[in-house]
């Protein structure tokens, strides 16, 4: 186990004392948990085995699912259709870093899989919206997949030719989750093939989003979400579609900014009022304002989307959660002990089960206020199993299923190549 306890930071200044007896604490606990345990920690090796495993299991047919085992382990059916586009970009994202430090040709392969499937995303629908998820008409998993997902409703379409359906009442998570992605992609992948494709999405996506104004509209004219009221996401795809296409988005991302920057802390200060509930709220505010900030930076406007960012990380700082404090990394400056915490948590999930199996820690930690809310957050391994772990509330006391679904690993390479890239690694 490769922990490392320093409490210096970059250039060699002490933390201090607080924070110093944050770090210490926090490392015995880990220690004391690790004892005994066989050798690990946040390697590159881990990171690898997950990306060929996601490449192996959980696209197949090409965006991100979620693979369901039977009692002998054997493969009967896929789940969590109907968040694929959101993990599919999050998993672009986390290729995009780890092309970015390594330069490998195969971390370039799985950045040009994961736009091919946003692409089919898009291209099955028919033009310019986006699915939550696809699956090929004859295949054997595609009742079992559109039966699970009958709420959200499905739709006849073609790709290359192929009958697919795909599955609509798409959501504001799955685009926000789609439009990290291709701007993370766009600035950290200087491949022409892949800047190309990802011009062309943000292009598509966002031109439809303008046209509708800003509602997302199914093939039979009903509406699955709108974007209203949501100035911290309308901004950010339009920083994003800014970067990405400024021919097109430039001048009216300047009129869009001037009259809604000074809005985007609104929905993400009241959303910061519980630290609990829904909280993949949280997730959604930290990939939006990653893109919006990162590509403003100096702006006066800049000051604006700092108060929402500040009403973020207030909520979410003591969470123990690697996303979250990589977030805080790549927008900020380099701190002792929330790295240190960092490195800490990826050891921690290293630890955690590949699959939903069920988690009930009451008794073990003190409920507060809800009987499913823990007074503390719970160390990273002992947290429920979930597609993502660092969107589900670190104060969760129970849940989980059966055992049987395998969860893909994004939430470990995505803040394992962040810190890579920005140093915490």
């Amino acid at each position: 186990m490769k922990l490392h306890l320093s409490t210096s930071i970059a250039g060699g200044r002490s933390l201090g004392r607080p924070q110093r007896v944050r770090v210490v604490c926090y490392a015995a606990v880990f220690l004391a948990f690790t004892a005994g345990a066989a050798p690990g920690g946040a390697t590159e090796e881990d990171a690898l085995r997950l990306s060929r495993s996601i490449r192996e299991r959980h696209m197949p047919f090409g965006t991100i699912l979620d693979p369901i085992y039977d009692g002998s382990g054997a493969l009967i059916g896929y789940t969590r259709c109907g968040d694929s586009a959101i993990w599919t970009g999050h998993y672009l994202a986390a290729e995009s870093f780890r092309y970015s430090v390594t330069r490998w040709e195969d971390a370039l392969d799985n950045v040009r899989a994961a736009l091919a499937g946003i692409k089919s995303l898009v291209d099955v629908t028919g033009g310019d919206r986006l699915a939550r998820c696809l699956v090929p008409a004859g295949s054997p998993f595609a009742a079992g997949i559109l039966s699970e997902e009958a709420p959200h409703r499905h739709y006849a379409g073609t790709l290359n030719g192929a009958p697919y359906e795909w599955v609509g009442n798409t959501s504001r998570d799955q685009y926000s989750g789609v439009f990290f992605g291709l701007g993370v992609a766009y600035d950290f992948v200087d491949d022409p093939g892949v800047r190309a494709t990802v011009h062309d999405l943000v292009a598509r996506l966002l031109g439809r989003l303008l046209n509708d104004n800003w509602a997302v509209v199914m093939p039979d004219g009903s509406w699955s979400t709108v974007f209203w009221g949501r100035s911290d996401q309308q901004l950010s795809f339009m920083q994003v579609g800014r970067r990405v296409a400024p021919e097109r988005f430039e001048a009216l991302f300047g009129v869009y900014r001037f009259w809604y920057a000074s809005s985007v802390v609104n929905p993400i200060a009241y959303e910061s009022l519980d630290p609990h509930n829904s909280y993949f709220k949280f997730n959604l505010a930290a990939i939006n304002l990653f893109n919006l900030i990162r590509l403003e930076r100096n702006s006066y406007y800049n000051w604006w989307y700092q108060r929402a960012y500040r009403a973020w990380r207030n909520a979410t700082g003591s969470h123990l959660n690697a996303h979250f404090n990589m977030i805080d990394r790549a927008l900020g400056e380099p701190n002792g002990g929330r790295d240190l915490e960092t490195r800490i948590l990826l050891e921690q999930w290293l630890y955690r089960p590949a699959r939903d199996e069920w988690v009930d820690l009451r008794g073990r930690y003190a409920a507060c206020l809800q009987e499913d809310r823990s007074c503390t957050p719970i160390p990273a391994h002992e947290r429920v199993n979930t597609d993502f772990l660092w969107q589900r509330s670190p104060f969760l006391l129970y849940g989980g299923g059966s055992g049987r679904i395998e969860s893909p690993g994004i939430d470990y390479i995505l803040p394992y190549w962040m810190a890579r890239y920005y140093g915490v690694l």
